[in-house]
């Protein structure tokens, strides 16, 4: 540094010659200057950790911590803990590797649909699809947005997440790459979706971490919390005429706290699942992802967080 203002105040020197009296002026000028760019530099690095933390408003002074560790026995390959509030990671296991969502795709699913729709909009099944977990939907039935929602979210009906798709401006493509304009703007660059159901398992990816990010996120729409803690709802189209019994694929709803998000199940994917739990006035998030037993490894880390944290009064 020092070398660095010797060597501007010899240039100085040279340029201004014939008027030497600028050369203090224009020195405090030089180091305003650099002091300014030091000032912005170390705002831009504390704004690429925010964007890398799971939720990136901070909104509580109580930061969580373990009363006693130890490595919980779980059989997922990648796991995260963390509380909503602080977005302090409690339990990590590969956090930043990718993996295939699976039907946990449909959270990011939601959150684009809620953007566009009201609950009130009719949408027609302009293609109809039997892949994975359906609800039988034909072509030309019409439904609810409100409805396919539940239907999306409760059983993870894949037709459900496409019709939802297919009456976006652009079908399917245009709704795609809304999800994906979506993930960039909450900064989930290790995130990407090829279709609305995550049912492409080569091309939809992302890591523990982002998708508790994105868990948290959603629990801030009022309707999405809602529609996730819902165990059972029936539904029909909008003549009456079919009807549909929708149970909630989440076998862990209302225990040890429990109440939502999202399970997924591919055979490359593995067993995923994203969940949030009440904790002594506090929200978790726990994400399992490529598990043998998804449901087991979540209770697992729902028991070591249980009654094991204390929340410390910090200044943000």
């Amino acid at each position: 540094m020092k070398d660095f203002l010797k060597s501007v105040k010899l240039l100085i020197k040279r340029i201004l010659k014939p008027d030497p009296f600028l050369l203090p002026i224009i020195l405090v000028a030089v180091l305003f200057f650099l002091a300014v760019f030091d000032v912005y530099q170390k705002g831009e690095i504390i704004l690429k950790s925010t964007l890398n933390t799971p939720v990136t408003n901070y909104k509580s002074s109580n930061y969580p911590f373990l009363k006693n560790k130890f490595n919980p026995s779980i059989l997922a390959q990648a796991a995260i803990v963390v509380d909503k509030d602080s977005s302090v990671v409690i339990y990590a296991k590969n956090e930043n590797l990718r993996f295939s969502p699976a039907s946990t795709t449909k959270i990011m699913t939601a959150l684009t649909a809620l953007d566009y729709f009201k609950l009130t909009d009719v949408l027609e099944v302009k293609r109809a699809t039997g892949e994975g977990s359906i609800l039988g939907l034909v072509r030309g039935e019409k439904m609810t947005f409100l409805d396919l929602l539940y239907a999306m979210l409760l059983p993870s009906a894949n037709d459900a997440a496409f019709v939802i798709a297919q009456n976006y401006p652009g079908e399917e493509a245009g709704f795609i790459e809304k999800m994906n304009q979506k993930a960039k703007l909450l900064g989930l660059n290790n995130t990407h979706f090829q279709d609305p159901a995550g049912l492409l398992d080569q091309d939809d990816y992302t890591t523990p971490l982002e998708l508790a990010r994105l868990a948290s996120i959603s629990l801030e729409n009022k309707l999405f919390s809602q529609v996730v803690s819902t165990k059972y709802r029936f539904i029909s189209d909008i003549n009456g005429v079919n009807t549909y019994s929708l149970l909630n694929r989440n076998k862990l709803l209302g225990i040890d706290g429990i109440s939502g998000i999202k399970t997924g199940f591919t055979d490359e994917a593995g067993g995923v699942l994203v969940s949030s739990k009440a904790e002594n006035g506090h929200t978790l998030i726990i994400v399992v992802m490529r598990s043998e037993d998804r449901f087991r490894d979540t209770l697992a880390l729902a028991s070591y967080v249980s009654d094991n944290l204390t929340y410390l009064s910090i200044h943000p």
